[in-house]
This record gives C-alpha cells, structure tokens and sequence, in this order.
C-alpha cells in the first residue's frame, strides 16, 4: 500500500527501491559499533586524536546518539547530538562526531545530519551547531547549515556551521505576519495600534475582544471555555485595566455540547471574579466561541511605549503543568489558583505603570517580544539564560507556548506574589528579535517587524 501511495504522489523512484538503511537511536549495541567505528575513523585513519576521541560530551548522560543501521542491523555510520554546555539545558545543542562507514550506501551521512536536526528541535533547542571538516562543509551547506566562522579542532582547520531553527519565526509567521495588510482603517486609537486591547474615546473603559480556535473548542469544550476569560482578562491587565464583565458569542451543534463550553466559562468567570453579563448562543452550528471583555483604566498601558535602552522584564506564573493533549503548547497555571491570586496576577501591570507591557499570546514569548518592540519602533533582545521558566520545560517549548499567565513589560518590571519576575533582555535600536545565549553569541530568530503594523502611532 505505502508503495502504491508512493507511485501516485510521483515518487517511482522510491516506489520500486526499498531503503538500504535505517536511523534509530544507537541503543547499548549500536553505541559500541559507533564508538569503534569512530576510533577507526579519527584515531586511527584520520590520526586527529592519539589515542582516543572520547570527551566529556560522551560521558553526558543527556547525550544522545544516532546510528544508520542497513538491512542486517549492521552500524553503518552515526552522530552524537546534545547540550553545548554543563549545568541547565538553555535550547543550545551541538552535534559531532559524525561518522560513516567506507563502503556505506550514498546518503548515508546527509541522512544522519537531517535526523539530528530534527531530534534537537523536538528537544527543544533553538540553537544547533556543530564543528565541520573543511571537506565537509559543501554538504552541510547543501543541506541548508550556515557557515558561523572558522575554528580550530585537535589542530585541525574545521568550520563552525549553524542550523537555522526557525520555530519561532514559524509560528510568529502563521499567528500575526497578515495583521498588518489586513487590519488598517480597522485598528484602535491612536497610540494602541495593535494593543491587547483598545481604550474606548472618552471614556475610562478598555475593550478586548479573543476567539478560540475552533478545533479547540471542539476537542476541549470545557477549557476552551475557561480559556476564553483568561485571554480576555490577560489582555485588559497587559493595559493596566482592571476587568469588570464578559460578553460571549457561541456556536454549537446543541445544548449538551453548549453546556460543556458554558461551564468552563462559568467557572473561569467564578474564579476571575468577572460576571458574564450577556452574549449571543447559537445552535445548530459549527463549534465557535468568542468573548469581549470590559474593564477600566484612567491611564491604559501601551503596547508600545517601550525605547531602546529600556529593560525588559519578564512576569509569569511558572506552577502548574502543561494541559493535557497541549504538551509544549498550553501551560496551564490558572485553574488551580484562587480569586486573591489570580486577582493579583491580573493587577500586576496596573500597579508597576511600565512604560509598555504585551500579554504573552499566541505567538510565544520571542514573538510576544518582538509584537512589543514592533509597535514601540525599535528591536529587541532576549537573555535566554534570564528568562524564568518552569522546571521541566524545554527553552524551544516555553519560548512558544501559550502561557497561562505572563507579562512582558519594559523600563519597569510588574511583580506579584504567585508569579517570578525578572529582568531577561532589552530593547535595542533596529528590529525584529535576538537570542543573546551563555557565550556571549547573538542569534536571530525573528527577523523584521511581526505584524507589519509598524510603530504604534
């Protein structure tokens, strides 16, 4: 079957030609064959090291090695692939000691660099790099690497190369890039371009307004529910604006999956302390589910009043766990708390007055930064080492996610009593969004303005 699926997409060649080999992790044998393999080869072929090519990556037991195995379970080749440095994992990986039998079928060794690739990303890294033999290179740039610089290995010339993990930018790109060609003549009051949520002319009041996804809504009536309050009163506490009511609009197929949406609202609207005063209900439908939030603020909060030079800061919520069937996505840390606490998460903005605060949303908190510094005309860099997070959680899963509850504010930091905060990055001069990692490196990870709404005006 998987070869007539093959045929039909056009692919004859692989139609009709079974793969010659394998990669899977090495397991206890495999590490073995891979660790004679690369004696013979550095040792003993190449004589880059005297008497063996054994380091302290090797004795890391985060290390992670990879091996080709052909149709006999024979090691045709392998690759070791894991944190750059000792102590915490900040999403900053290294691969080596790449190795192929003489002999292998071609391929053999492009398709152990692109299993590495992919293995560090579901890791979590967002920087990969790894030291390249001169003679090498030409592959590695085929295949998409990025030359850093040249560098020194047992006394031999190799090349520093990078692989481009573009998960942030990817997910800045499907959540916010289309913003800007779509929205002007529609957008806010001057100022709070672009802002979580918009002040209202003449009036004390601040308006907000988020749909859930409606694939969400249907696999998890009960939390789209509650979700559709959080990110409502998130966005009205990002403006330092305190909430006072909810409207909803739902779309449901009946009352029994109405009711399920309904009683996540509920609950949410109980535990945030903000009534749902009305709405629209439809039956009959396809799932969907939309709130508007109201609250007050005499002196809302810019999105983007921040200026190069200022601090940025971070506040999140880091209890809690990722929500079930949202592993690396969702974080959920509001539905065990309290009114007192969650009142207190909200009221964070309002009493500290920075100069410009984002909500952390759909875009994760590289593209949340980069959405900050867009609208106040500058560029921004991020502290990765800085940054609070839960433990457990990969630097790529929580530099993306969906937190709970967290606020990035600049030139003044926004604490409370169940969240952490911490000063993690600045605002710069220029655009877009920069990694600064442990060794002092810079790394780009989005490039330019987010949501092509410019400077908020």
């Amino acid at each position: 079957m998987d070869h007539d699926i093959l045929a039909l997409l056009g692919d004859s060649r692989s139609a009709v030609a079974p793969s010659e080999f394998r990669i899977e992790p090495a397991g206890h044998s495999g590490l073995t064959a891979y660790r004679a393999l690369r004696h013979e080869t550095f040792v003993q072929r190449q004589g880059l090291f005297a008497r063996h090519d054994v380091d302290d990556r090797d004795t890391d037991p985060r290390t992670l090695v990879l091996v080709a195995r052909d149709a006999a379970g024979t090691v045709l080749g392998g690759v070791r692939l894991g944190p750059a440095q000792d102590g915490p994992d900040f999403g900053w990986w290294t691969g080596g000691r790449l190795v192929v039998a003489p002999g292998s079928p071609h391929g053999v060794g492009r398709a152990l660099v692109r299993a590495a690739c992919a293995r560090a990303e579901t890791e979590g890294a967002l920087r990969f790099e790894a030291t390249v033999q001169v003679q090498n290179e030409r592959m590695f740039t085929r295949l998409g690497w990025q030359n850093v610089r040249p560098v020194t290995v047992a006394g031999v010339e190799h090349v520093l190369m990078r692989w481009p993990i573009g998960r942030v930018a990817a997910l800045a790109q499907a959540t916010k890039r289309s913003l800007g060609t779509l929205l002007p003549g529609l957008t806010g009051s001057p100022g709070f371009f672009g802002d979580d949520g918009v002040p209202i002319p003449g009036s004390d009041l601040v308006a907000a307004c988020d749909a859930i996804v409606p694939s969400m809504v249907e696999r998890d009536p009960e939390w789209a529910g509650w979700c559709s309050a959080l990110v409502n009163v998130n966005d009205l506490a990002a403006m330092g604006a305190e909430p006072v009511a909810l409207l909803d609009a739902l779309g449901a197929r009946d009352a029994s999956f109405a009711a399920r949406v309904l009683s996540g609202l509920r609950k949410a609207s109980a535990a945030y302390g903000v009534p749902v005063l009305g709405g629209h209900t439809q039956f009959g439908v396809p799932a969907s589910l939309a709130v508007t939030a109201l609250g007050r603020a005499a002196e809302p909060v810019p999105g983007g009043g921040g200026k190069p030079g200022q601090t940025v800061y971070l506040t999140a919520d880091l209890d809690g766990r990722w929500r079930p069937g949202y592993t690396g996505r969702q974080w959920d840390s509001t539905s065990s708390r309290r009114t007192p606490e969650l009142r207190d998460l909200l009221g964070a903005v309002a009493r500290a007055r920075p100069a410009a605060a984002k909500d952390v949303s759909m875009a994760g908190l590289a593209g949340t930064l980069g959405m900050l510094a867009e609208a106040s005309g500058c560029g921004a860099v991020l502290d990765v080492a800085k940054v609070p997070r839960p433990a457990g959680t990969t630097v790529g899963d929580w530099f993306t996610c969906f937190p709970g509850f967290a606020m990035l504010t600049a030139g003044a930091p926004a604490p409370a009593r169940a969240a952490v905060t911490a000063g993690c990055g600045e605002l710069v001069a220029g655009s877009g969004v920069r990694l600064r990692w442990p060794d002092g490196e810079v790394t780009t990870v989005v490039d330019g303005g987010v949501t092509g709404l410019g400077e908020a005006a």
